[in-house]
């Protein structure tokens, strides 16, 4: 078994991972690089690999940064299945969309003021492309272990990170593969927590908050309302940038729990994006996946996704319209890093306000508007105009779908290796290096395993 690895390696976006086993090769998902206009630009520059002769893709979970690349694959030759978990299976087309619909509007405005003797700009992808790709998926579910191409089996086990995600358990040529995923922490709300894998014979371990520890999640849910409760006292509004899959469900669920003791009565809450009120259908739907403590709130509290003062946005005119409210108003849209979607409107008309409240509740990675914000920029620019930013910034990462160094250390910790040795090879995916460098310290300190830090082009012989 030879591992190639292509991207997220020594970055947080575009996951990309290429298995030879069994004299087939295999994809570990096919994610958009995400960040700065540069980085993005990457999307387009060919695969490392000739798709046409790759024989299947297993993808962990829907985020755009391990899915956005699937059509832009299938369009350029690619002909094999692409399996996935069941929920992830019913989220691809919502995010698929979203994407093409993002990426045919850039192009279409690219056009409309290219100067003469420039090349027409296409998109990535087109949603004719997404349907095409959605040809080829065949859901699996969790624990099932499954053929998928002759000599190489794989497992989907739960990863805690969002609806659907998986770690990836696969066997070939006498060797057992372990790809994380993305991996949430233990006690994430609505969701049952990681699955702990017995044995590998190499693991593959996302590294994306390897250098710090979240905060305790309570400690942050309390957090949350204190922020509302000063937005009411100052007569302002909260702007949240939400991921469409995972944190926007999650604050709903706080959103219930707390809705008496946060008076959220008192507030309008927008969900304003057409994708996430798709994707709170699908988490509707699928119920049997959710953790005990969830199925509780559902019963015992207003349900998170039908709350009394909940209104979903579809239309532009609708999501402008919100912008009319001076105060009072919690507005919770994508994308989660600031760098598209609805939220950079929001933000062109609030942030230069003191008494706008902005929370962020997920990671932002370099590039990004988020991220600049985060680090205190006091200007930025926004659909070609400069904005001061006055708005009072929160920063909560007790909330974020990813687990800590302390989880990642105690799920590679329960892993044996092969041959009786007490842990397995290791290499670090899916994390900056400040961050992958930290964790590899810990664990070599902790477990005497030197950690591989991956980077595109290494390949690793199993």
């Amino acid at each position: 078994m030879r591992v190639h690895f292509h991207g997220a390696a020594g970055e947080v976006t575009g996951s990309l991972h290429e298995v030879e086993a069994a004299g087939h090769r295999v994809l570990l998902d096919c994610g958009m690089i995400q960040g700065s206009p540069e980085a993005e630009r990457r999307n387009t520059d060919p695969f490392p690999f000739e798709p046409a002769r790759i024989d299947a893709l297993i993808l962990s979970h829907a985020h755009i940064d391990h899915i956005g690349r699937v059509p832009l694959l299938v369009k350029r030759g690619f002909t094999g299945r692409i399996y996935t978990q069941a929920a992830t299976a019913d989220l691809m087309p919502v995010m698929l969309m979203d994407a093409a619909s993002i990426s045919e509007g850039d192009a279409e405005r690219s056009n409309r003021y290219r100067k003469p003797g420039e090349p027409m700009a296409v998109p990535l992808y087109t949603r004719e492309d997404v349907q095409a790709a959605m040809e080829h998926v065949r859901p699996l579910p969790y624990d099932e272990r499954t053929t998928v191409l002759p000599g190489i089996d794989i497992t989907f086990r739960e990863a805690g990170h969002i609806l659907g995600s998986s770690s990836i358990e696969l066997w070939a040529d006498g060797r057992k593969l372990v790809f994380s995923g993305d991996l949430g922490p233990k006690g994430t709300p609505i969701l049952r927590d990681p699955a702990q894998i017995d044995r590998a014979d190499l693991v593959m371990m996302e590294s994306t908050y390897g250098d710090r520890l979240h905060r305790d999640r309570l400690e942050t849910v309390r957090e949350l309302g204190d922020i509302f409760d000063a937005a009411w006292r100052e007569g302002g509004n909260v702007l949240i940038p939400a991921f469409a899959v995972g944190r926007t469900q999650e604050l709903l669920y706080w959103f219930a729990r707390h809705w008496e003791e946060w008076h959220l009565a008192r507030w309008r809450i927008f969900l304003d994006s057409p994708m996430a009120g798709k994707v709170v259908g699908i988490y509707d739907r699928h119920g049997e996946l959710f953790d005990d403590e969830a199925r509780r709130v559902w019963h015992d509290k207003p349900n998170p996704f039908r709350l009394p003062s909940l209104h979903f946005t579809q239309t532009r005119d609708e999501s402008m319209a919100i912008n009319r409210i001076e105060r009072g108003a919690i507005v919770i849209a994508g994308s989660g890093m600031a760098n598209a979607g609805r939220i950079l409107h929001h933000f062109r008309h609030r942030l230069g306000r003191r008494e706008t409240h902005v929370v962020f509740v997920g990671y932002q990675a370099e590039g990004t508007l988020g991220r600049r914000l985060v680090d205190g920029a006091r200007w930025v620019r926004i659909h070609g105009s400069d904005v001061r930013v006055n708005a009072q910034r929160h920063t909560v990462g007790g909330l974020s779908a990813h687990t800590d160094q302390r989880g990642l250390i105690a799920w590679y910790g329960g892993i044996a290796g092969p041959d009786g040795a007490a842990h397995p090879p290791l290499a670090l995916v899916h994390g900056e290096d400040r961050a992958r460098e930290a964790l590899a310290g810990e664990i070599g300190e902790r477990f005497g395993i030197q950690a591989r830090l991956s980077r595109p082009g290494d390949v690793l012989e199993v």
